[in-house]
């Protein structure tokens, strides 16, 4: 497998650095001297503050944002006294819970000695700690550590035990510990001496300048681009290095003869025209980088998206259809996708929350394989990273060391007109929002004339689409409204500008200082409050209402007045027919509805006085509870005895439309009679004793009369001439209506 590094550098602004391996683009470096990283630097700075509540202390270092020291990364030499004795080992720090509060370590304007880990993003500032680390291309000392250690990325335990029995033939400095980088293994004593030696007399260069300088200030800066890239990613897997310019192929093999003498290079310079990048097809590989979805080789694709708090990666078949089962189509897809997303993670450069949804799969074995895939991908990254398994879902949920920015956020910068959303309002809803604007300008007593400035096309819009909107803001206000048409506004752009009366600008843009108290809602409240304005009410449901029926005394209802005899039942409905109920009925069930949430009804209260005398003092609805209710025989037309009792027209109105009443028998089939009487014999109530009547008694039952007749309908003219004829017990019987020979008013 081959392997080159291409170098190109455009002189004073721009450095890229590839590598390639078998024609493929692995890893791209890129560093411009306007954002020149920070990350490794170490500077002299001044405590600005301690946050006791988030544990934390805020340092100016030099840097435009101050950075953010947080108290698991204050080394133990900061601690009070009494609890900094013990040196840490390396790789082996203090616990957050065993550390003295941040508020007992600093104070504001102590001084200390910090090193940048992460560059500042967004509107965070830098990242900073007191655990200094310089590196080496072999080595990496820790001053203020003890002991000896060994890169993580190595996890051979051979290969590791090997590299700590090369670090105890050599002669540490006190108080300095010293970690073996992945570049270190299996190299000479010699080498492994020279690069200590060299790392030694920097730290002393640096600590004579700790002593000296003063607050704030830098005190070692990391080289630039290509050395570190030298330092850190150059080995003897890579075939040749190819520079386009002279002067970097010199630095190249300057630095390497310096650190590697004994190892032959193979160093080229570009000669051609058309560009390095151009010319070897990665120019191309770079653009694809940037693109949200990535095509895979398979016909499946990638698509990410990158948000403020995570990647997300998901992951879709495509075109792929080579395979008829549908787990080992989902595994040949992740398995390949595994694979491109560890490359677009490495890239990309992304950090933080990285989520990837796989395809789902129901063998654990076939989970198991793209787990590895996606690990191996990722150990030749630098920067650290964590990843869980597949979940239930079919998703991976890792993290990745953010250091810096993302190369995107690097190249690209965020659109001005969507804010990076990629979307912009219509012009219909510009011109809505230019509309609701200028009705709130107009309404300001110091406007005359107001200048709107939008894009072509939506002012377009608004002197078409919106112009009899704009003649009635003009005609209502007596303003004078001006549209204008700049080429160079676009998206949501908007600018309205108010004149008074004499040219001169004007603020129209005022916002109520009250808020909700002092909306204008004057009007509507003084006439409700002085009564203009009368509460809604919901109108009653009509009802249908009868006079009340004129008479003379009580003493005409005769001493039979509390017995009503039964109305004449209704017709038999056929069979299958449903019984017909009285309209009167009906008319009564509203009328109660109208009075139980009413109240009495007027006609009541025109009863005669002599009624009002005899009545109680309970109402006439605890009368009708109190009815007494006699049983007699009928004769049914068969001939059977039926059993039937007497009620209040109020109780009997409140039976079903077609259920006999209870205790009422249906009428017996003709076919069968005797079986008909003899049932009705043996449900024929006892016969109840005739009590003598009660004076309290005779009271409620003329107040019930008087009651009930209030409600019947008025007579006719045939009626009324019949009244002469008939007695009134006759009368509330309906016996002028059977055609009857008119009896003696024997009852009077």
């Amino acid at each position: 497998m081959s392997k080159q590094m291409l170098i190109n550098t455009v002189e004073g602004q721009e450095c890229r650095i590839a590598i390639v391996s078998d024609g493929r683009l692995e890893e791209l470096y890129v560093e411009r001297a306007s954002n020149v990283s920070h990350v490794g630097n170490v500077y002299k700075g001044r405590v600005m503050n301690v946050e006791p509540s988030i544990q934390a202390a805020f340092v100016d270092f030099g840097l435009a944002k101050n950075g953010f020291l947080h108290i698991s990364d204050l080394h133990p030499q900061y601690f009070p006294e009494g609890q900094s004795a013990d040196t840490e080992a390396v790789g082996r720090k203090r616990a957050h819970r065993h550390r003295p509060p941040i508020q007992e370590c600093l104070r504001r304007g102590q001084e200390v000695v910090v090193q940048l880990t992460k560059e500042g993003i967004g509107t965070k500032g830098p990242t900073l700690t007191t655990y200094l680390s310089i590196p080496g291309r072999l080595l990496v000392m820790m001053p203020g550590m003890s002991r000896m250690g060994v890169s993580r990325k190595i996890e051979d335990e051979e290969m590791r035990a090997k590299a700590r029995a090369a670090l105890a033939d050599l002669e540490m400095p006190e108080d300095i510990g010293i970690i073996v980088r992945t570049a270190g293994i299996d190299q000479p004593k010699k080498e492994l001496k020279r690069d200590l030696a060299f790392l030694t007399r920097l730290w002393k260069a640096i600590e004579k300048r700790i002593a000296t300088d003063k607050a704030p200030c830098s005190l070692y800066e990391e080289s630039d681009l290509v050395s570190r890239t030298l330092r850190d990613i150059y080995n003897i897997d890579i075939d040749r290095i190819i520079c386009d310019s002279e002067t970097v192929a010199a630095q190249v093999k300057t630095f390497l003869d310096m650190v590697m003498p004994r190892t032959k290079h193979v160093i080229e310079v570009y000669r051609g025209s058309g560009g390095l990048f151009h010319d070897t097809g990665l120019d191309d590989e770079i653009e694809k980088i940037h693109a949200r979805r990535v095509e895979m080789a398979i016909g499946g694709s990638l698509v990410i998206d990158q948000a403020e708090a995570l990647v997300a990666i998901d992951v879709n078949s495509g075109r792929f259809r080579k395979t008829s089962d549908p787990e080992s189509t989902a595994f040949k897809i992740n398995i390949e996708a595994a694979a491109e997303a560890a490359r677009q993670i490495r890239l990309r450069d992304l950090g933080g929350v990285i989520v990837i949804d796989f395809i789902d799969m129901r063998a654990e074995k076939n989970k198991r394989a793209v787990e590895k895939v996606l690990k191996d991908g990722l150990k030749t990254d630098r920067a650290k990273s964590k990843i869980l398994r597949i979940s239930a879902f079919g998703i991976v949920e890792m993290t990745r060391q953010r250091v810096r920015h993302s190369l995107t956020h690097n190249i690209y910068r965020t659109c001005p007109l969507c804010n990076g959303d990629g979307l912009i309002k219509s012009n219909e809803s510009l011109a809505l929002e230019v509309l609701r604007h200028l009705q709130r300008a107009c309404a300001n007593s110091e406007v005359f004339q107001l200048t709107v400035a939008v894009s072509p096309s939506v002012a377009e819009h608004l002197a078409n689409a919106c112009r009899r909107q704009l003649y009635a803001l003009e005609t209502r206000f007596d303003k004078k409204i001006t549209i204008v048409a700049k080429p160079d506004m676009a998206g949501s752009q908007v600018a309205i500008t108010a004149a008074n009366g004499r040219g001169s600008e004007v603020a129209w843009d005022i916002r109520p200082s009250g808020g909700w108290k002092t909306l204008h809602t004057e009007a509507l409240a003084g006439a409700a409050a002085a009564g203009e304005l009368e509460p809604y009410e919901e109108e009653p449901e009509e009802e249908e209402t009868t006079p009340a029926m004129e008479i003379s005394s009580v003493e005409e209802i005769g001493p039979g007045a509390s017995e009503f005899p039964e109305e004449p039942a209704p017709p038999e409905p056929a069979e299958g027919e449903p019984a017909a109920q009285p309209a009167a009925a009906k008319k009564s069930r509203r009328g109660r509805r109208g009075r139980r949430h009413k109240g009495p009804r007027a006609d009541q209260a025109q009863a005669p006085e002599q009624t009002k005398e005899q009545a109680p003092a309970e109402p006439p609805a605890a009368a009708e509870e109190h009815v007494p209710v006699a049983a007699e025989t009928e004769q049914t037309p068969d001939g059977a005895a039926t059993a039937t009792h007497k009620k209040s027209r109020h109780r009997r109105r409140r039976r079903s439309k077609s259920a006999p009443a209870a205790g009422v028998p249906e009428a017996p089939d003709s076919a069968a009679p005797e079986q008909s009487a003899a049932t009705a014999k043996a449900e024929k109530p006892p016969a109840r004793e005739e009590a003598p009547e009660d004076p309290k008694q005779q009271e409620y039952n003329a107040k019930l009369a008087a009651a009930l007749l209030a409600e019947r309908k008025p007579l006719s003219q045939e009626d009324q001439d019949a009244k002469a004829r008939f007695s009134p017990a006759e009368l509330l019987a309906g016996e002028h209506h059977k055609g009857q020979t008119p009896k003696a008013d024997t009852e009077d």
